[in-house]
């Protein structure tokens, strides 16, 4: 099946409906997600969603005219000083840039959010009760503001529409209080209310409410547009609890406890493995199970400080084994193998945004690593 135009559609949009869902801030320092070749500004032919970037990958979208690749890992993850075509990651961009197919990856930011990367793993394993493992802080910021008591509702409302006063499952959140403004317009001012050079006093209404930090942009965009004041006072503070949306792995339970055997046989059926590395088993049924995409060793400790029975992730070093302390399985199910279903992640996200436009999923399959059984 060739990509073809369902809907006019630009890079940028397509690109966008992913950034709402996982905004590009919330990627870790050291990642490279974002758009990698290509421009914002070109019309999208058909968007192609894979998991790694290959030239396999590249042909694969030249053939069924789809120009933009979306993929998880960044072909560019460090500095490029040359473009001699001397390694794969070189001539995957050199056959990018020649074909005009634009390259896209939603890496540690679809990582950090709680409908991810790390959801989709426990989706397949059918967890409930989930939540993130291990939530980042000062996330959330809280905007003070004041405005005429007649007018507050309006401005609420705005802020609201913007992203603001999210808090779990709750939404339109706020604190309003009311007290009396004060304020003298002075020459060339064009004040809502009172007089030029006259103090005036205004009953108003203060509104106190929180968002994420990368929505603050539009946020007081959004409280500027909507407040009738020609001068908006509003204080922005760091707020230092924890955003239980945001961050690392998963953790949930199994509707049934299960022994470890059966576990392990499900993690080898779910996730097609042909073998798993783990630590020893320890006689005691599966409830409680962590699960991390790709390299999450770093989150052993907290997988065990959580009382969690299994840790499924990948990329775990010999030692690494030894920090399960025999307090839990720890499962590595090999990195690709982890988060293959990333795929229908982004290929479903995008389809159920733009049903009309043409999403495929690649049949290559990009994992590097074979097993010699």
């Amino acid at each position: 099946m060739a990509c073809s135009y369902f809907a006019f559609m630009k890079i940028k949009e397509v690109i966008s409906a992913i950034e709402v869902f996982a905004a590009p801030e919330l990627q870790e320092e050291y990642d490279n997600a974002g758009l990698i070749t290509g421009n914002y500004s070109w019309e999208c032919t058909g968007a192609l969603c894979t998991l790694d970037v290959t030239i396999a990958v590249v042909k694969e979208a030249i053939e069924k005219n789809c120009n933009l690749i979306v993929a998880h890992h960044p072909i560019v993850f460090r500095g490029l000083k040359r473009l001699n075509g001397n390694n794969y990651v070189e001539q995957v961009i050199i056959e990018a840039i020649k074909a005009d197919v634009a390259i896209y990856a939603a890496h540690t930011n679809l990582d950090n959010v709680l409908l991810g990367v790390n959801n989709t793993i426990a989706e397949k394993l059918h967890l409930i009760n989930k939540s993130i493992l291990q939530p980042k802080h000062k996330m959330l910021r809280r905007l003070i503001t004041f405005a005429p008591v007649d007018k507050a509702a309006e401005v609420r409302k705005a802020l609201f529409a913007a992203g603001a006063g999210h808090i779990g499952k709750y939404s339109e959140c706020s604190f309003n209080s009311e007290g009396t403004g004060t304020f003298k317009a002075e020459e060339g001012a064009d004040p809502f209310v009172g007089e030029i050079g006259e103090q005036h006093q205004e009953k108003e209404s203060k509104i106190e409410i929180v968002y994420p930090f990368y929505l603050e942009r539009q946020i007081v965009k959004a409280l500027e547009e909507a407040h009738p004041y020609e001068e908006v006072a509003y204080d922005i503070f760091t707020m230092e609890n924890v955003h239980w949306g945001i961050g690392a792995g998963v953790i949930g339970e199994l509707p049934t406890e299960m022994e470890e055997v059966d576990f392990l046989k499900k993690l080898k059926d779910v996730f097609g493995l042909k073998v798993i590395r783990h630590t020893g088993l320890r006689g005691k049924l599966i409830k409680k199970v962590a699960v991390c995409g790709g390299a999450g060793s770093f989150l052993i400790k907290k997988a065990v400080q959580s009382g969690a029975d299994a840790y499924v992730t990948s990329d775990v070093k010999y030692h690494e084994f030894f920090d399960a302390e025999g307090k839990l399985v720890l499962a590595d199910i090999g990195h690709y193998e982890s988060e293959q279903f990333t795929v229908d992640l982004l290929h479903d996200l995008l389809v159920e945004k733009f049903p009309t436009f043409a999403v495929l999923k690649t049949s290559v399959n990009t994992n590097p690593v074979e097993y010699f059984m």
